[in-house]
């Protein structure tokens, strides 16, 4: 009898182990997410990294243009996926601070297919090309600083010099950038 009640203990114990050693079952963020960075087709002038390994839905994208206004620079973009994604665009935060007109100094960017024109179509490749093309053809018809667009709109030639000069960490109007050569 003693015999029989410690199988079933033992069983029991069994049970419960297996049952608290399944992973959890992974939501349709991380399951898009995943086919997302597998599929990914990166230029040679970008990058990823992943803090945590564990974590598809937080990294850093690492864009190093090598022609344009930007060349030579190493820019940092954070990346935060959300839940509802793909039915909301990830969350997307430039961490070097850049004398441009669609992105602000406090990191927030300026493309279309992060706020009004995102499509659950749209893929994480697509948001990597998007910014890649900002650093190539900054619009000054949609800024976020207003200041940098307005040089780039009526004086090419300033807009140019006051990119280099942030980039090789100097001050812009009033204020100061840090050096972001690669």
């Amino acid at each position: 009898m003693i015999k029989l009640f410690s199988l079933k203990q033992q069983k029991k114990d069994g049970d419960q182990t297996a049952r608290g050693g399944q992973q959890k079952k992974a939501s349709a963020a991380q399951l898009r997410i995943q086919k997302d960075i597998n599929e990914l087709n990166l230029p040679k002038t970008c990058a990823t990294e992943f803090p945590d390994s564990d974590d598809l839905l937080n990294f850093k994208l690492i864009i190093s243009p090598d022609e344009g206004f930007y060349r030579d620079g190493r820019f940092v973009f954070n990346f935060r996926v959300g839940s509802n994604y793909p039915h909301e665009p990830p969350k997307v935060k430039c961490a070097t601070q850049v004398y441009h007109p669609n992105i602000d100094l406090e990191g927030n960017v300026c493309l279309n297919i992060l706020r009004e024109d995102w499509n659950p179509v749209l893929t994480i490749n697509s948001i990597v090309y998007g910014l890649q093309f900002l650093f190539l053809e900054p619009n000054p018809e949609d800024p976020l600083n207003k200041e940098a667009a307005d040089v780039l709109q009526s004086n090419r030639r300033q807009f140019e010099y006051n990119v280099k000069k942030a980039m090789r960490g100097g001050i812009v109007g009033e204020t100061y950038f840090e050096c972001c050569l690669k």
